[in-house]
């Protein structure tokens, strides 16, 4: 792909970021979500690509902007699109920090078309690729990721959304002697935090759509991770499979989710988290910040970009 893409792609996430904020604390999370849904589909239009969106707002009956299979761009290089025009809905609504706005792009064919259901997941940073095994237990992956570090139990940092299913996994970091980060929302950010600035290991189960875009963040940043579905009925294990998902257990590789040799990340804050600061307003200008990454040149550039708002 172009480099130039790069400066694009990143208005996408920012104008979708800037129009969620309007819903900042206004405890309309719907309303927050539609609002970026509709600035990234605006948005695309103005980019020279061929882009199909792979992981989207749902089926075509389900969502009107940014479904399953739509196109966008105005014509040109034919890639593969992951969106979540809003992870933290929640968040966004109650004014807590960690929202963010964050789409992956790919050659044609390289990012997985994950269905909407659970996936159990395991990620790890740079330093500890090739240590983990989504088959084994937690203490084994523990034990195995606190050694490729070079880490004592009680210096490892686990993080786990703060959910009943993930009791036992709580449980066990605690008595392994490790810390463990809860989290309320989100499993893209996470994997974000985790590979730039904190957290050793990432377990537990979350969204599989946000998977995909998780794992396009980690492999650009030379990270690893596993996941396997979860089907929790018939219908679901039927809409795997017409999705070229045939074994429902398959241990799903880093490079089976994210197959690509190029991909892009982008994300841009809405609400400050750890790694990106929310949208400001400052006199006549909106500013926002931004991070890009590429696979195939491993950089990592954040950007603060300042919009002058319009008089009406």
């Amino acid at each position: 792909m172009q480099r130039e893409l790069v400066i694009e792609f990143a208005r996408v996430t920012e104008a979708a970021a800037i129009n969620a904020s309007k819903w900042i604390g206004r405890l309309e999370k719907n309303s927050a979500d539609g609002a970026a849904v509709e600035a990234m589909r605006q948005m695309f239009d103005t980019i020279d690509i061929s882009g199909t969106v792979v992981i989207g707002e749902g089926e075509m009956d389900e969502a009107p902007m940014l479904y399953i299979g739509e196109k966008v761009g105005l014509g040109g290089e034919e890639v593969d699109i992951a969106v979540d025009p809003l992870e933290g809905t929640n968040l966004t609504a109650k004014n807590q920090p960690g929202a963010i706005a964050v789409m992956a792009v790919a050659e044609k064919g390289g990012l997985l078309h994950a269905p909407d259901m659970y996936m159990d997941k395991i990620i790890v940073g740079k330093k500890a690729k090739g240590a983990i095994d989504i088959n084994k237990s937690v203490e084994e992956n523990f034990d195995n990721v606190r050694r490729a570090l070079g880490k004592a139990a009680h210096e490892m940092t686990v993080v786990l959304l703060d959910r009943e299913r993930h009791e036992h996994i709580k449980q066990a970091i605690k008595a392994l002697g490790g810390r463990v980060r809860l989290i309320t929302d989100g499993d893209v950010s996470p994997a974000l935090t985790a590979s730039l600035k904190e957290g050793d290991l990432i377990l537990g189960i979350g969204g599989a759509p946000e998977g995909v875009l998780a794992a396009a963040c980690v492999k650009c940043l030379g990270g690893d991770m596993q996941g396997k579905l979860i089907a929790e009925n018939d219908e679901q294990i039927r809409r795997a499979r017409e999705m070229g998902h045939d074994d429902i257990n398959e241990v799903l590789t880093l490079d089976k989710l994210v197959s690509g040799e190029d991909v892009m990340f982008v994300a841009t804050g809405v609400t400050t988290g750890d790694v990106l600061r929310g949208i400001e307003k400052s006199g006549d200008f909106i500013k926002t910040h931004s991070v890009v990454l590429r696979s195939k040149t491993e950089t990592v550039r954040f950007l603060e970009t300042a919009y002058k708002v319009r008089q009406k």
